[in-house]
């Protein structure tokens, strides 16, 4: 390699780590015999250099097409850095969490980003402690690992005020099953039922609180749906957590012969790319997952640079995006 640029073996490493003292010149002969050669340095040599510039993404699941925004975000960021991303689904389980950290620190990645993980903080901070970490999607600061987030509470309370405005007063919710105390405060789909319940109360309708504990995923709106449709009271309105979610209560919705907002008013959370199709043009909340991959990416690679440096946490302001799932209620509906 260096023969056939014409310079030293020094001069090639520099380059190829993007050192301090690389003229352009030499940059210009060494990645033109790179081409030529068609040479790939070894990612395991590097990282026994210092860096493997990889970075590591874990997902809870692959299904729910907000993620697919989230790494959009993360990869527009990446775009033009000597960063490779590498991802992998983890299925909301702590073991696996941890066993799939694990694996990303054993290669030697550079830093990781994991998206609403589910493990413990003691878990994170360990990893955190060992390789740069940003957290997504999980409220709580460390002084370990980075945070984005949307302010999931306040999105919530956009929802219900469309809702009541519209002159709903039965508006249920179908909230993600969580236990964990540490979790109860950090997770976004409890920020979500938290804040839906003080919207509630605070348009004075307390009164009208109807929640069903499944999971995101479409069978778990399905699953919601079906609950709140049995009950005595039936919903004018149903507010899913996240728009996956919103696509199971369709489901549900349909198979009793009901649709919305003709009967049921429906609306979901993520503002995903389903969510303005046409045919579905569901009513949904913008937490901007684009932004928040980018912001993710920023402050990884601000870590890596510099892991000194005070922990940022990011949260982002959500916007409701009205569209024709929502309506008033049917005359009856009204109470």
């Amino acid at each position: 390699m260096a023969r056939h640029a014409g310079v030293s073996t020094t001069a090639v490493s520099k380059v190829l780590r993007n050192a301090y003292g690389a003229s352009p010149q030499m940059q210009t002969k060494v990645r033109a015999a790179i081409e030529e050669l068609g040479y790939r340095p070894s990612a395991a040599a590097r990282g026994l250099r210092g860096q493997t510039y990889t970075i590591g993404v874990m997902l809870p699941e692959i299904r729910n097409p907000f993620f697919a925004d989230v790494l959009d975000g993360v990869t527009e960021h990446l775009n033009g850095t000597d960063y490779q991303l590498l991802m992998a689904q983890c299925c909301n389980d702590v073991a696996g969490e941890a066993r799939l950290t694990d694996a990303m620190i054993d290669r030697s990645m550079d830093g990781l980003i994991l998206i609403a993980p589910i493990s413990s903080r003691r878990h994170l901070q360990a990893v955190a402690r060992t390789v740069p970490t940003v957290v997504v999607g999980r409220h709580g600061h460390s002084a370990d690992y980075d945070t984005v987030t949307d302010d999931d509470f306040a999105g919530a309370g956009l929802v219900v005020a469309h809702l009541a405005e519209l002159g709903h007063r039965h508006i249920a919710h179908i909230e993600h099953l969580e236990k964990d105390p540490v979790r109860l405060v950090e997770m976004p789909n409890a920020q979500r039922a938290d804040g839906y319940r003080h919207a509630m109360n605070a348009h004075g309708l307390a009164d009208g609180i109807n929640v069903v504990s499944t999971t995101y995923t479409q069978e778990g709106g399905y699953l919601g749906a079906r609950q709140l449709l049995s009950r005595d009271v039936r919903p004018t309105a149903i507010f899913a957590g996240a728009d996956i979610v919103a696509m199971g209560v369709f489901d549900a919705l349909s198979e009793a012969g009901l649709s919305a907002p003709a009967d049921i008013s429906l609306a979901g959370y993520d503002n995903t790319t389903f969510a303005a199709f046409g045919p579905i043009s569901l009513t949904t909340v913008d937490q901007a997952g684009h932004q928040m991959g980018g912001n993710a990416a920023r402050l990884l690679l601000d870590r890596i640079a510099d892991r000194a440096r005070p922990t940022a946490q990011v949260k982002l302001s959500p916007t409701l995006v009205a569209r024709r799932t929502t309506a008033p209620p049917s005359s009856q509906g009204r109470s």
